[in-house]
């Protein structure tokens, strides 16, 4: 897959979410200005309610004062009924109240105006300096009043705000609600925008995950099968060059030509083998399947001998190899060939990936109950992008189509599966054009 096409699907991710976005934030505010037009009303539609009822109570209460007041001048009513709050009313008047009379003209007045609402009411007599608060009277289907036996703990005279003060009784509906409409409601569009949003974006980060992974692994195959074609097709081409002379030799041609091209054709064909055997054997090695023969191992002897391949290698190079030796002695508990093998392949890419003369300093030291191991070079460096990618199977450093470094992505895959099945560690740090540190620990035991 080609950067462009990421590049395109990422654009068109992006494009998407923020058309998703702004067609849920054009819903959402559409969605707010009518539930706010809704709350409106609804609270016009409630004032007009309890300006109504309101209306009907001081009626009510109107007829209620003039039946007991009736040689009282009509002028002092109005000023008689005091409005507490919207549930809530009191009546002044002057002489002493029966509760059984009073009972009786709130129901008859209730009626008639139409209230439909349970109520108690409370008397205050100031000759006998008593407040007395009925029961609640309960509206039925049959548009009566029906008294309940118990009466509501919750209102009591002080509750009321009930004084001592002149004969008065008061009227006080409990069940009379004014409904709040929470504007918090329309807060729930912007939840259902949120899981939708996080929806989208989780979905959107985790196909972009495996469109980038896909990608590299493309990468890599085709790196891994540019590489594999270069490395067999040299020794093809020179058995082929090989056999195609040895054909047009005459019978009696010199036998030493004769056996130099069948030399020449036995050790390709062996370079072939091995090469060919190399991938098979690590591409299908797997962490389950290694076989470990362990027992205690000098690391120090295992340097040595890389040591000493590495001098034999670079006698005319000028390069050098050093080992820092911190601790003694360096044992641990090993399988003694993979871990020469996992060495040998850590100096080999430290040569291989060096344009000058190689320069390699090894530090032994003890750490965490292990032993660990800094293999240091002066090579060209991994950047950064490509660091992380390293130890993945097939994997090489993209170089396109050049191929001055032999190899198949397989060496730190197989160094890294070596040391995971002996429960070790390996990490590296580089600098472009500086070089490179591998680091690795071992346990003791």
């Amino acid at each position: 897959m080609q950067n462009k096409t990421v590049n395109a699907v990422a654009i068109l991710g992006i494009i998407s979410i923020l058309s998703i976005l702004a067609v849920q934030s054009v819903w959402i505010h559409n969605t707010r200005q009518l539930q706010q037009e809704y709350i409106n009303i609804q609270q016009r539609e409630d004032s007009l309610n309890l300006r109504e009822f309101a209306q009907q109570a001081r009626a009510a209460l109107r007829n209620v004062f003039t039946s007991i007041n009736q040689n009282e001048n009509q002028s002092t009513v109005y000023g008689a009924i005091k409005q507490i709050s919207y549930q809530h009313y009191t009546v002044d008047v002057n002489d002493e109240i029966q509760p059984f009379y009073l009972e009786t003209l709130l129901k008859k007045e209730f009626y008639l105006q139409d209230i439909q609402q349970d109520f108690l009411f409370g008397i205050y007599d100031c000759f006998k300096d008593s407040i007395a608060l009925s029961g609640l009277y309960v509206f039925d289907s049959d548009s009566i009043f029906a008294k309940k036996s118990q009466k509501i703990s919750s209102i009591t005279p002080e509750s009321l705000n009930m004084t001592k003060d002149g004969h008065y009784f008061t009227v006080y509906f409990p069940n009379l609600k004014l409904d709040k409409i929470e504007a918090a409601s329309s807060f729930s569009p912007l939840i259902y925008l949120l899981i939708v949003v996080v929806f989208v974006v989780v979905f959107f980060a985790f196909s972009m995950g495996i469109i980038i992974r896909q990608k590299r692994l493309s990468e890599v195959k085709n790196d891994f099968i540019n590489n594999m074609t270069h490395e067999l097709k040299t020794p093809i081409s020179t058995i082929s060059l090989s056999s195609e002379l040895l054909l047009r030799l005459e019978d009696n041609s010199d036998p030493d030509h004769m056996r130099k091209y069948a030399s020449i054709i036995y050790k390709e064909n062996k370079r072939l083998e091995k090469q060919v055997e190399r991938v098979l054997n690590i591409a299908k090695l797997d962490k389950d399947k290694v076989n470990l023969n362990k027992e205690s191992v000098s690391i120090y002897q295992i340097l040595d001998d890389v040591k000493e391949n590495f001098d034999f290698n670079q006698a005319s190079g000028g390069g050098q190899f050093v080992i820092q030796k911190e601790m003694e002695p360096a044992l641990i508990f090993a399988d003694p060939v993979h871990l020469t093998n996992v060495l040998f392949n850590l100096v080999d890419n430290a040569v291989k990936y060096c344009k000058v003369s190689p320069q390699i300093q090894v530090n032994v030291k003890r750490e965490k109950d292990g032993i660990r191991i800094d293999i240091q070079d002066n090579g060209i460096g991994i950047k950064k992008e490509d660091l992380r990618f390293i130890f993945d199977k097939f994997y090489r450093v993209p170089t396109g189509n050049i191929h001055d470094v032999k190899g198949f992505g397989l060496g730190l895959y197989y160094v890294k599966l070596i040391l995971d099945a002996h429960h070790g560690k390996i990490d590296a740090r580089s600098i472009p054009d500086k070089g490179t540190i591998f680091s690795l620990w071992l346990p003791s035991r």
